[in-house]
C-alpha cells in the first residue's frame, strides 16, 4: 500500500472491492461518531471488515506504511473516540456479528464485536441467560463498542460494567498479529489481566474483533419499579443518598430532570407528571418479600426526602411503561439541538451537592442544561444544548462543560463514568491522572503500538 497515493484501490487488492468505500459523501458518514461537537478529519477509505483476518490484513499493510487506523463500531460514541484523524482509515465492525458459541452449562457466549447489545441480549435469552450491561444505546450500539469504552448502563448500580462480564477477547495488535487473551473458566489469575487493559482502552492498544462474555440466568428475579416525582433536584438526590446509605442496591436508579421530561413529553405524550423539577425511577429484582420489602423502603426513603408523589409497579409492562421517559430522554433533547454530553461520576453521597452545581453553572454561564442521570451509582449526564448555528452559545456551552469537569473533580469525581475520555474528555483526564500515570499510559501505549497507528491522539 502506498501511503501518498491510492490507499482505497490498494485495500481493494487486500479485500473484496465491496468492502471498500472511499466515495466523498461515504466516507463523511464515517468520519466520527456522535459527538457532533469533536474534531474529526475526512478519513482516506472505510473498510468493511468480515473478520479477524480481514482486520488483520489492513493492520499490517496500515502499520507498513505508518498509516492510521481507527476502529468503529455503530458509531454511537458520545466522546469523539471513533473519530477519523487525518490520513487514517476507519475499519468498521458493523459487518462481524455472528454469535459463535453459547455455552449455558458455563455461562457464557463468544461472539463477534459488531453485533448489537439488543440482538445479543435477545439471542442468550432463548438458552435461559442474560447479559446485564445496557447502556442507553443497547438497542444500536455494538459489543466491540461497548467494551471499548468499558460502557455502563441503566442496571449497572447492581450488577456492574462492561469490563465486569469480558472474560476475554481476540484482539488485532498494532502490527497486525492476531492474539486471544483471558479466559472461559470462572476464575483465573494466570500473568496481568491483559483483557481488562484492553477494555476501556478506546483502540489505542488494539482492535477487539471477538469477545468471551460471561453471563447470568435470566431467572429468578422479580422487578419492581418505584418512581418519584420531586419538587427540586436537590430533593432528588437527597434521595439517592439516603437510598445509599441504608445499604439498600436497586437495579437502578435513575434520574430525569424537569427540562427531559418536558421534552420527552412534548415528542411522544405519555402524560408525564407537569411541575415536577426531577423524577427519580427505581427497580429492585429480589424475588418475593425482600423485594416487596425493599421497594417498599425505597418508597419510604423518596417521601422523606420530599417526594411529590409515587408510582409503583410490578408487572412488566407497567415497569417498563414507567422507565420509557428514561430511555427516550436523550434522543427527544437532541430534537432541540446539538447536544454537548457530559458524563461525569461523582460518589453517591455528592449526587445533591453536584445537581446544584450543575444548576449554578447553567445560571453563570448562561446555558441550556438538562440532567439524566444512572443516580444510583453516582453517574451524571448532563447535556448542553445550543441552538444550530449559534456560535455564542456554543462557545458558552464549552465554558460550562469544562467548569462541571472540574466541579465533579473537586467533589472527589471522574471525569468520565462510561463514555471513555475520546477527545473531549482529554483535557480533563490530563488533569485526573497526572504526569506520572500519563507517562505510564504512553509507556503502554509505546510498547502496544509503537509507531501510534491505533486510534493516535485518543483516550489519555
Amino acid at each position: 500500500m502506498r501511503a501518498e497515493t491510492d490507499v482505497a484501490g490498494a485495500l481493494r487488492g487486500l479485500l473484496r472491492p465491496d468492502q471498500v468505500l472511499d466515495g466523498p459523501a461515504q466516507l463523511d458518514a464515517y468520519a466520527h461518531d456522535d459527538a457532533e461537537w469533536a474534531p474529526y478529519a475526512r478519513p482516506r477509505a472505510v473498510v468493511f471488515a468480515g473478520s479477524t483476518d480481514d482486520v488483520a490484513a489492513v493492520v499490517r499493510a496500515a502499520a507498513e506504511h505508518g498509516i492510521p487506523v481507527v476502529a468503529r463500531g455503530a458509531g454511537t460514541g458520545l466522546s469523539g473516540g471513533a473519530n477519523a484523524v487525518p490520513g487514517s482509515i476507519v475499519i468498521s465492525l458493523e459487518r462481524m456479528t455472528r454469535l459463535i458459541e453459547v455455552d449455558a452449562a458455563e455461562r457464557y457466549a463468544v461472539v463477534e464485536a459488531g453485533m448489537i447489545n439488543d440482538e445479543f441480549r435477545v439471542a442468550v435469552a432463548a438458552h435461559g441467560l442474560w447479559y446485564p450491561p445496557d447502556p442507553a444505546s443497547y438497542r444500536i450500539s455494538t459489543l466491540g463498542g461497548n467494551a471499548a469504552t468499558n460502557a455502563g448502563g441503566i442496571c449497572c448500580v447492581k450488577y456492574g460494567v462492561t469490563r465486569d462480564y469480558v472474560l476475554g477477547m481476540t484482539v488485532v495488535l498494532a502490527d497486525g498479529e492476531i492474539v486471544r487473551l483471558g479466559r472461559r473458566t470462572a476464575k483465573g489469575a494466570t500473568g496481568y489481566d491483559l483483557t481488562a487493559l484492553m477494555v476501556g482502552s478506546e483502540g489505542t492498544l488494539g482492535i477487539i474483533t471477538e469477545l468471551t462474555l460471561k453471563l447470568l440466568p435470566l431467572g429468578g428475579r422479580e422487578e419492581r419499579a418505584v418512581v418519584g416525582a420531586f419538587g427540586s433536584l436537590e430533593g432528588a438526590g437527597a434521595a439517592v443518598a439516603a437510598i445509599s446509605a441504608a445499604g439498600i442496591i436497586p437495579s437502578a436508579l435513575e434520574l430525569i430532570d424537569e427540562m427531559c421530561l418536558r421534552a420527552v413529553d412534548e415528542w411522544q405524550h405519555l402524560g408525564l407528571p407537569h411541575g415536577a423539577a426531577a423524577l427519580l425511577l427505581a427497580t429492585v429484582d429480589d424475588v418475593g418479600a425482600v423485594g416487596a420489602a425493599a421497594a417498599a423502603s425505597i418508597a419510604s426513603l423518596m417521601t422523606e426526602a420530599g417526594a411529590l408523589g409515587i408510582e409503583q409497579a410490578a408487572e412488566p409492562a407497567e415497569v417498563d411503561r414507567l422507565f420509557l421517559a428514561r430511555r427516550l430522554a436523550y434522543p427527544a433533547l437532541e430534537r432541540l439541538g446539538p447536544v454537548l454530553t457530559e458524563d461525569i461520576c461523582v460518589p453517591r453521597t455528592a449526587v445533591p451537592r453536584m445537581l446544584g452545581l450543575i444548576r449554578e453553572v447553567a445560571a453563570r454561564d448562561d446555558v441550556v442544561i438538562a440532567t439524566i442521570a444512572h443516580a444510583g451509582d453516582g453517574n451524571l449526564h448532563p447535556l448542553i444544548i445550543a441552538p444550530e448555528g449559534d456560535e455564542a452559545a456554543k462557545a458558552r456551552a464549552k465554558v460550562a462543560f469544562d467548569r462541571i469537569v472540574e466541579d465533579c473533580r473537586m467533589l472527589g469525581g471522574t471525569v468520565t463514568g462510561e463514555h471513555g475520555v475520546g477527545l473531549l474528555k482529554l483535557p480533563g483526564a490530563r488533569v485526573e491522572l497526572g504526569e506520572r500515570v500519563l507517562a505510564m499510559h504512553r509507556d503502554i501505549k509505546a510498547a502496544l503500538d509503537p509507531r501510534d497507528i491505533l486510534n493516535p491522539g485518543k483516550a489519555f
